[in-house]
C-alpha cells in the first residue's frame, strides 16, 4: 500500500473543513433551509470522522501499544466536546438565531482546527507506525466507514 493508512482521515478533515465554510456562508446570508441542510451534512460527516476513529483506529492503536489512557483518550473526549458545541449549533439553526450559531461556529472552528492538528501532528504518525502492518486492512474499514454517511 503506498499510502498512510491515516492519510483518508487526513483527507477526510479537509472535506470535513469545506463542509463547514458552506454551512457558515449559508449561515451569513440567513438562508436558514439552505443553512439546516449544510449542517446535517456536515454533521453528519463529523460524525462518521469520530465513528472511524473511536470503533476502528483508536480501538486498534490502544491494542497494540497498550496506550489507554493516551493520546486517544484525549480525542475522544475532544470529540465530546464538539459533540456539545454541534447541538448548541443545531439548537442556534432551529431558533434562526444568527449571533447564537456564529458564537458556536467559531468555538467549534477553533477545537477543530486545534484537535486536527494535534491528530495529523501527533497521533496518526503513531499510528501509522505502530499499525503499519495493519494498514491495507484498517485503512480500507476506516473508508468504509466514513462512505456509510
Amino acid at each position: 500500500m503506498n499510502h498512510s493508512l491515516t492519510e483518508c482521515l487526513e483527507h477526510h478533515h479537509r472535506e470535513c473543513d469545506d463542509l463547514f465554510a458552506t454551512l457558515e456562508d449559508a449561515v451569513s446570508k440567513a438562508d436558514w433551509a439552505r443553512a439546516r441542510l449544510n449542517f446535517a451534512l456536515f454533521r453528519d460527516q463529523l460524525e462518521a470522522h469520530f465513528r472511524a476513529e473511536e470503533e476502528v483506529l483508536f480501538p486498534h492503536f490502544e491494542s497494540v501499544t497498550g496506550m489507554t489512557d493516551g493520546p486517544t483518550s484525549v480525542m475522544r473526549a475532544e470529540h465530546e466536546s464538539m459533540r456539545t458545541v454541534l447541538a448548541r449549533m443545531a439548537d442556534a439553526l432551529e431558533n434562526e438565531d444568527e449571533a447564537e450559531f456564529a458564537g458556536e461556529s467559531e468555538t467549534l472552528f477553533v477545537l477543530m482546527q486545534q484537535h486536527n492538528m494535534k491528530e495529523e501532528g501527533v497521533l496518526y504518525p503513531m499510528c501509522d507506525r505502530r499499525l503499519a502492518n495493519q494498514a491495507e486492512t484498517l485503512g480500507a474499514r476506516i473508508k468504509q466507514v466514513i462512505e456509510e454517511t
